[in-house]
């Protein structure tokens, strides 16, 4: 599987170092979609913290990722659904340490989520 990522410089606004415009994947055979994945513990609870959730998704997330064989370095597109817009560094720092600094695709909007304790979500899509 090849990825290129896909930044035009003209008639377009600049990108930032966590932010690509597009990302081409070819050769690749699999794709993993993962449902929004909450900063929940194994026993269903959520911590009081965003940071603390944050990590949670992020390890969740790899969780899924190597049970289907796929790692961190396999997503192609990151979904951030915060609730507030004061977590878009927090959220935005978590990503790229997850993805080892790797910018993808990616989109953050702000919503109410199902259960007040949960402060975010966040939705992947992987290929191999």
């Amino acid at each position: 599987m090849q990825q290129r990522i896909i930044n035009p410089s003209d008639g377009i606004f600049a990108t930032t170092p966590d932010y690509v415009h597009g990302l081409e994947v070819t050769g690749a055979t699999r794709q993993l979609y993962i449902s929004g994945t909450v900063g929940l513990a194994e026993d269903g609870t959520a911590p009081d913290t965003l940071d603390a959730q944050l990590a949670l998704i992020w390890h969740n997330i790899g969780r899924i990722l190597r049970a289907g064989d796929m790692t961190e370095n396999n997503i192609v597109r990151v979904t951030s659904d915060l609730t507030d817009r004061g977590q878009i560094e927090a959220n935005q720092d978590a990503r790229l340490k997850a993805l080892g600094g790797r910018a993808v695709p990616a989109t953050a909007i702000v919503v109410q989520t199902l259960f007040d304790a949960w402060l975010v979500e966040v939705e992947v899509t992987a290929v191999a």
